[in-house]
C-alpha cells in the first residue's frame, strides 16, 4: 500500500522548526498596498448584498454598457500589504525564517500597512514609496488594477543610496535563499539583476544558494524583453541554484518566446512543459502552478501534485506568492520536488481558506487533514 505524499512530507518535518529558525532569507524588490474588493451584483439593503461571483458576468456587464454607461459598486474587504515580494516574504517569515526585505515599502517612513511585517522581519530596507493595487476578486479569478508610478524609483542607484554594495554582498552571503520577484512591474529590474550578477555574485563564497525568480505576468512586456530577462535568470545558475516560478499563463508566455508549444491545462502536459522549459533554460528548477495542481522539473525528473482546491476561497490575491514561499521552504528543508510541491500547494491552500499565512504547526495540521 502506497503512502500518501502528505504523510511522506509530515514524516520529514521533525526538526523543521530548528532548520528554518537558522535559515536567513533575502527578498525584494517591490512593495504594494493592496485593497481587496468585491463587486456588488444585487444590493438587498444598506448592509446586505450579493457578491458578483463570476468574472465573466462582470465582463458581460462592461461589454453591455459599451456606448452607454454603467455603475458598479465596489466593497472593500480588507487593505493589506501587497506585492509579490512582501507577500512571499511574509509567508516565509511565518514559517520561522529570518527575513530581510528590500523594496519600496514607503519613504521616508514605512507605510502603516507594512508595520507588523517590518516588526516581524529581521531587517527591512525601504527605498521608495509603495505602489497601489485594487484587487477585484471573483470566485473564478481576479483583476489586479495597479498604480505603478513609484516603481520607477526602484533602481540600482536608489538601492545604493540606502545600503552599500559591501552590505549587499554580506546579505547575499548570509542568506540560504534569495528571492527577486515581480520583474514585469519593476522597469529597472533587469538592470538590477545584471548588477548583482556582475558585482555581487562573484564575491560570494561557499555552497551555491537557492535563488528564486518570479516574472509576474509578463504579458505586457515585449518578447525581446522577456527573452533578455530569461537569459539573465539563466546566467545566475553559474553562482546559484536557480528556481524559476511560473503560473500556467506565465509558463505559456515564456514557452512561446522560447518556441515551445503551449500546453493545455492537464497535469501531464504542464509537467512536460516544465521539463521542456528546464531543458531550454538550463537552470536548477522550473515550477509551474495552475490553480488545481502544481508541477516541477529538476535534474531528478519532473512530477506534479494535486492541489487542495476550494471553490469558495476567502482570498485569492497572494495565493501564488504563498505557493512560491511554500515550495522554497521545501527546498530549504531538503525535500525533493514532489515534497516541495506538496508544501507549496498546502501553504497556498491554507492561505486562501484562512486569509492568513500558515505557521509550521498550521502546515502540519493542514497536511494531516488531506
Amino acid at each position: 500500500m502506497s503512502v500518501k505524499l502528505s504523510q511522506v512530507v509530515l514524516d520529514q518535518l521533525p526538526g523543521a522548526a530548528e532548520k528554518l529558525a537558522n535559515a536567513k532569507v533575502l527578498v525584494g524588490l517591490d512593495g504594494f498596498v493592496d485593497t481587496i474588493i468585491h463587486v456588488v451584483a444585487k444590493r438587498a439593503s444598506a448592509t446586505e448584498y450579493t457578491r458578483m461571483g463570476a468574472m465573466g458576468d462582470f465582463g458581460q456587464r462592461i461589454s453591455a454598457a459599451a456606448g452607454l454607461s454603467a455603475n458598479f459598486e465596489f466593497v472593500t474587504q480588507m487593505i493589506k500589504l501587497g506585492g509579490n515580494g512582501p507577500i512571499m516574504a511574509n509567508a516565509l517569515g511565518s514559517y520561522g525564517t529570518a527575513v530581510t526585505y528590500v523594496g519600496n515599502l514607503g519613504s521616508p517612513n514605512i507605510h502603516p500597512v507594512f508595520t507588523d511585517f517590518a516588526a516581524r522581519s529581521a531587517r527591512v530596507i525601504s527605498i521608495a514609496e509603495p505602489g497601489y493595487t485594487d484587487a477585484i476578486e471573483f470566485e473564478d479569478g481576479k483583476l489586479m488594477c495597479g498604480k505603478h508610478d513609484s516603481l520607477r524609483q526602484v533602481t540600482w542607484e536608489t538601492l545604493l543610496e540606502h545600503i552599500s554594495e559591501a552590505e549587499i554582498v554580506d546579505l547575499f552571503q548570509q542568506s540560504s535563499l534569495i528571492a527577486l520577484v515581480n520583474w514585469t512591474m519593476l522597469p529597472f529590474m533587469s538592470d538590477i539583476w545584471k548588477k548583482i550578477q556582475a558585482r555581487i555574485a562573484p564575491k560570494l563564497t561557499g555552497d551555491k544558494r537557492w535563488i528564486f525568480f518570479d516574472l509576474a505576468d509578463p504579458a505586457k512586456r515585449t518578447p525581446e524583453d522577456i527573452i533578455e530577462a530569461l537569459d539573465i535568470i539563466a546566467g545566475f545558475q553559474r553562482h546559484f541554484r536557480v528556481i524559476l516560478g511560473l503560473n500556467l499563463q506565465e509558463a505559456r508566455q515564456v514557452g512561446a518566446v522560447l518556441g515551445l508549444t503551449a500546453p493545455d491545462d492537464s497535469p501531464e502536459q504542464v509537467t512536460r512543459h516544465a521539463a521542456c522549459l528546464l531543458e531550454k533554460l538550463k537552470v536548477d528548477t522550473v515550477v509551474v502552478h495552475p490553480t488545481a495542481f502544481a508541477a516541477a522539473a529538476d535534474s531528478t525528473g519532473a512530477t506534479h501534485v494535486a492541489g487542495p482546491f476550494t471553490a469558495k476561497p476567502k482570498i485569492t490575491t497572494g495565493a501564488g506568492d504563498h505557493f512560491n514561499a511554500g515550495f522554497c521552504i521545501g527546498r530549504l528543508l531538503g525535500l525533493d520536488i514532489a515534497g516541495s510541491l506538496q508544501v507549496g500547494v498546502a501553504t497556498s491552500g491554507f492561505y486562501v481558506r484562512q486569509a492568513k499565512s500558515p505557521a509550521l504547526e498550521d502546515l502540519k495540521g493542514f497536511l494531516e487533514a488531506l
